[in-house]
């Protein structure tokens, strides 16, 4: 004989069903944004309290899409900011040189909704060369990722790849800034350098926006 479920056997049915779909809804939505983005770094109770007082910390992880053989790390804080007027500091592409170390101009090649192309100027010392990266901003999600644009002439690197992440942190926002880099020169010669620029980028960032800095030029 065949037994009829109730209304309530009926939905638990139901909530059962979603719950097993649910995760393959989720992995068929990031595929079709572009891939897997990188997971939230884990701290430990001393690493969330040293944010929490407001210290860089820098961890040895590198972004999704870099190599073995690169350089580079990921470093959090806390920015006394929304994350709304971080975005608009970061989106603000001519405005880098204002953050990033070294960095002498910025130039917006080609842009759209979800992709940028931009150019580079960094001196060090008395060297001075170019290169060009692909901006991937989304800006519901509050994340940029980005990479070389292979097409065009790199000066040192080989490999520089990573992402900002922004999120809700109480008085501000928890910023996430992630790099992975590779040159021509031997690894022993820049080792170390990467790290220095994650905690130099992150405070002069954090300065820009507690300060009240906009777009470039404003």
């Amino acid at each position: 004989m065949r037994r009829h479920r109730s209304p309530a056997g009926w939905g638990r049915a139901v909530l059962e069903a979603v719950r097993y779909a649910l995760p393959f809804v989720l992995v068929a939505w990031v595929l079709v944004r572009g891939g897997w983005s990188a997971p939230s770094p884990v701290l430990s109770a001393d690493q969330q309290r040293r944010l929490g007082a407001g210290e860089v910390i820098v961890l040895d992880e590198l972004p999704p899409r870099a190599s073995t053989s690169a350089h580079g790390g990921t470093a959090l804080a806390i920015v006394r900011a929304s994350p709304e007027q971080v975005w608009r500091i970061l989106i603000d592409y001519p405005g880098h040189t204002r953050y990033y170390p070294a960095v002498t101009s910025v130039e917006v090649l080609e842009a759209d909704e979800q992709r940028a192309l931009v150019r580079y100027q960094v001196k060090i010392g008395f060297f001075s060369f170019k290169f060009h990266m692909n901006k991937y901003p989304d800006p519901i999600r509050h994340r940029i990722e980005w990479q070389l644009a292979d097409d065009r002439p790199n000066g040192l690197f080989r490999e520089n790849t990573g992402y900002w992440q922004l999120g809700e942190a109480p008085g501000g926002t928890l910023v996430t800034y992630a790099i992975a880099v590779r040159t021509i020169l031997p690894g022993f010669v820049t080792s170390g350098s990467e790290r220095d620029s994650l905690v130099d980028t992150i405070r002069s960032l954090r300065k820009l926006a507690e300060n009240g800095g906009g777009a470039a030029g404003r």
